[in-house]
C-alpha cells in the first residue's frame, strides 16, 4: 500500500542490500537511558521555579536571613561564642543548610503532588521515560533549587557583620549539602505520593520538616541538652546534615572535630540516602495513589 512506512532503508551504493531497519510504527526507539527526555523534564522543572523566583529563591533566602538576624540581635553581640567562633558564625552553616533542605523540599513534593490535584500527573506519567529517570529528574531540579537558595543565603550572610564564612573541609561542604538537598527531595516525592490534598502536604511541612529542622541543633550544641534528648538528637537525620555541613565550615561540629567521625556520619547519610531512594522508586513503580 502507498501509505505504509518502510521498514528498513537502503543506502546508496552497488549492493543495494538494507543497511538500516527502523522499528515498526508505535514501538519505542529509545534505549535504556533517555538522556533527551530527562533533560527536558529536568529543564522544563527548573523553568518552572525560576519563573516565580521571586517566590522560591529570594523570599526563602530573605526569611533565613531574618532568622539571623533575630537571634542574633536577641543573643546579643558581646562576643558570645560556640565552638570557639562567633555565635552567628556558628550558626549561619546551619541556616544555609536549613534553607536548602526546606526548599528542595517544597520543589518535589509540589511537582507531583501539584500534578495530581490539577489532573495533569499525565504528563508526567505518560511520556516515554522511566521511574527512575523521573524520579532523577525531579530531584535534579530540587537540588538545583536548594543550591541556588544555599547560595542566595550565603551570599547575604557573609555581609552581615559578625559572620564568617570560611571553607575549612570543602568536601564536606559538598557532601552533606547535596545529601541534604537528596534526603528532603526523596522526602518530598514520599509526601507526595502520600498526600491526597495539599492540606496533608502542608502537614508534612508543619508536623515533621520544620521541627526536625529547628530541632537538629542549628541554633544550640546538642552537648548542652539532657542526656536523653541527646539520644533523640543523634536519631534524627537531619542533625548529621546540618552538624556536617557546619563541620565543613568551621572544621569542628557536635558530631566531631575530626574527619574520621565525621566521615563516618557521611557514609551514614549516603547508605540512609541510598534506602530512602530506593523506597520512593517502587512506590513510585507501583504507582501508588498515583494509578487508578
Amino acid at each position: 500500500m502507498a501509505d505504509q512506512a518502510p521498514t528498513t532503508f537502503a543506502a546508496a551504493g552497488t549492493s543495494g542490500k538494507a543497511s538500516k531497519r527502523f522499528a515498526p510504527f508505535g514501538t519505542p526507539i529509545f534505549g535504556n537511558f533517555n538522556r533527551i527526555g530527562l533533560w527536558t523534564l529536568y529543564i522544563k522543572e527548573v523553568r518552572r521555579f525560576l519563573k516565580v523566583h521571586t517566590q522560591t529563591i529570594w523570599a526563602p533566602a530573605i526569611t533565613t536571613l531574618l532568622f539571623l538576624v533575630i537571634f542574633t540581635v536577641a543573643m546579643g553581640r558581646g562576643g558570645r561564642e560556640v565552638l570557639g567562633v562567633p555565635f552567628a558564625t556558628f550558626i549561619a552553616p546551619g541556616l544555609i543548610m536549613m534553607g536548602m533542605m526546606q526548599n528542595s523540599f517544597a520543589n518535589s513534593g509540589h511537582s507531583l503532588l501539584s500534578g495530581k490535584m490539577q489532573g495533569t500527573i499525565v504528563d508526567l506519567l505518560m511520556p516515554p521515560l522511566s521511574n527512575g529517570e523521573l524520579m532523577f529528574g525531579i530531584t535534579a531540579a530540587a537540588m538545583t533549587r536548594a543550591v541556588m537558595v544555599g547560595t542566595a543565603v550565603a551570599v547575604a550572610m557573609s555581609l552581615w557583620p559578625g559572620v564568617t564564612l570560611m571553607a575549612a573541609h570543602p568536601w564536606a561542604i559538598v557532601w552533606f549539602g547535596l545529601m541534604g538537598s537528596f534526603m528532603l527531595s526523596m522526602i518530598g516525592i514520599l509526601a507526595a505520593l502520600w498526600a491526597e490534598k495539599f492540606d496533608h502536604h502542608a502537614a508534612v511541612t508543619n508536623f515533621v520538616i520544620q521541627p526536625l529542622s529547628l530541632l537538629s541543633g542549628t541554633f544550640y550544641v546538642i552537648d548542652n541538652l539532657h542526656p536523653i534528648f541527646q539520644t533523640i538528637s543523634r536519631v534524627n537525620p537531619f542533625f548529621y546534615v546540618i552538624s556536617g555541613f557546619r563541620f565543613g565550615f568551621l572544621g569542628s561540629s557536635d558530631i566531631g572535630s575530626t574527619n574520621q567521625s565525621v566521615l563516618g556520619a557521611a557514609i551514614g547519610l549516603g547508605l540512609f540516602n541510598l534506602a530512602l531512594g530506593y523506597v520512593a522508586y517502587r512506590l513510585l513503580k507501583s504507582g501508588w495513589k498515583l494509578k487508578s
